[in-house]
């Protein structure tokens, strides 16, 4: 539901979708797809883009459910363009969720 009905928000490697939830507490979801790559790259990526939501959406967030889309260029994104990507994607979400 959350993945065609939430507000989206699109980065260069990253498509998010965000809707309120009756929880009191953030879920986040990563969905890290194949695209032609093996499975140690793609749990690399998956991996990667969990500890960084781990450590910047979950804690400035509560009351919202998530999910990660990756794009196949994500592949080729460094940790450091990833992180970029999460902290403006966390920043983006806690303003439209203050403004409600």
């Amino acid at each position: 539901m959350v993945k065609k009905a939430g507000r989206r928000i699109r980065t260069e490697h990253l498509d998010v979708r965000a809707t309120d939830s009756l929880l009191s507490h953030a879920r986040v979801t990563v969905i890290v797809g194949k695209h032609g790559h093996t499975i140690v790259e793609r749990n690399r990526l998956r991996r990667r883009l969990r500890e960084l939501t781990r450590t910047e959406i979950i804690p400035l967030l509560s009351s919202v459910d998530v999910v990660i889309r990756s794009l196949s260029s994500a592949y080729d994104a460094s940790f450091e363009v990833l992180n970029r990507e999460v902290v403006e994607i966390a920043q983006e979400l806690k303003s439209k969720m203050q403004k409600q």
